[in-house]
């Protein structure tokens, strides 16, 4: 369905991708109140006529899930507004925000039928399992899992955390209304009041959905790490230059899907134009916009590259740096000679939640450097990697 009327309504062949983005946003999240409206309204008849408390519930949660749609088609139209001067990097994090909405909605509903299902265990009533109510119940689970698939595909293709939540809990509810119908069929054979138990099932599956749903919204609004895979695209298209010796200290700044900002350093010869080595700075950053949709800012690093010495040394330490940690490594090295000693100087980055302190990394490596040449004196900056 999704996709026949993004074909009526939206024709994705010719439109701005941030465009395209939102009105997908806004199709999914109609659809959804259309939707869990209905599921609502097929399972408040149900549960009333099965009188049973965790159909009710069940379809309560449908409605909050009606809500959740709700905020995620306002998240994508607010989100999909141009930058403006009070808002430079664009409004794309609303996105996130909206996918928090859901998860605290997802959690509230969880909670309210955590209680009335232990209230229905302390006081059990029967349950009636009708053939309207059966087949209520059967096309639910159907819906549910037509809706996690389309919010899940989308989701991916869109790289949106509201969506894939929005899937999540989906196809929690699938999940949740087949144990009430089985609770409710088995309730129904065998004479046993076990709709309360089943509501409590119901009311794990929510919460447990909620609690993943809020993680992965909150996630990249506090700020994460970029993939491997998009890290690897800026090392390849930034190296791929021949004047370019290294980068180090990428950082990537995340203002919402399709806005991304991001800094590097760039290694490049000492000995080298430095207005030839702007001009090349300048086309990596026009490429890194071109290919991967972000702005950048590149810092040039001059490296002495036609110094055997330095170069040697350099290779020297680094590999006595490993032999402290393999995961550490050594950038911005170079050497400061004087009539006493010679300063080495470089930064070395080490992981997070190292078993070493950062005084402990510093006193290991001068101990190293001192090792190769009693002369040297490591003047060394420990720091950690962004990405």
């Amino acid at each position: 369905m999704i996709s026949l009327l993004s074909r009526l309504f939206l024709r994705p062949g010719g439109r701005d991708p941030a465009a395209l983005r939102k009105a997908y946003g806004i199709l999914c999240g109609a659809v959804g109140i259309l939707l869990n409206v209905l599921l609502f309204s097929g399972k408040l008849l149900a549960g009333s006529l099965a009188g049973s408390v965790a159909i009710t519930a069940d379809a309560f949660n449908n409605l909050s899930d009606a809500g959740s749609s709700a905020i995620t088609l306002l998240g994508f139209y607010l989100a999909g507004q141009k930058p403006d001067a009070h808002h430079p990097f664009g409004h794309g994090r609303i996105e996130y925000l909206s996918g928090l909405g859901v998860a605290v909605l997802i959690l509230l509903m969880g909670w309210e039928l955590l209680q009335s299902s232990l209230a229905k265990i302390f006081h059990p009533a029967p349950v009636t399992a009708t053939p309207l109510v059966t087949a209520i119940l059967c096309v639910s689970v159907g819906v549910k899992l037509y809706m996690a698939f389309y919010n899940w595909r989308l989701g991916k293709k869109l790289d949106s955390s509201a969506m894939r939540a929005t899937a999540v809990d989906s196809l929690c509810d699938s999940a949740a209304t087949a144990a009430v119908l089985a609770a409710t069929l088995a309730g129904h054979l065998t004479g046993k009041m076990i709709d309360g138990w089943a509501g409590l099932l119901v009311a794990a599956f929510i919460l447990w959905s909620g609690v993943k749903a809020a993680k992965e919204t909150v996630d990249p609004l506090l700020g994460t790490p970029p993939t491997r895979e998009f890290v690897a695209r800026i090392r390849d298209l930034v190296m791929a230059h021949s004047k370019i010796i290294g980068i180090h200290d990428l950082i990537v700044h995340d203002y919402g899907p399709g806005r991304v900002m991001i800094s590097l350093h760039a290694e490049v010869p000492a000995s080298q134009d430095v207005l030839a080595l702007h001009d090349e700075i300048d086309n990596v950053e026009r490429e890194l916009r071109e290919h991967l949709g972000c702005e950048a800012v590149i810092h040039m690093d001059p490296v002495v590259t036609d110094d055997g010495v330095t170069e040697e040394t350099r290779r020297r330490v680094a590999e006595l740096v490993r032999c402290i940690d393999d995961d550490i490594t050594i950038h911005d090295f170079r050497m400061v000679s004087g009539p006493t000693h010679t300063n080495v100087i470089f930064d070395a980055v080490v992981p997070y939640d190292f078993r070493l302190s950062d005084r402990q990394v510093e006193e290991k490596i001068r101990c190293a450097v001192r090792a190769l040449d009693g002369s040297f004196y490591a003047v060394v900056q420990v720091e950690r990697s962004y990405t």
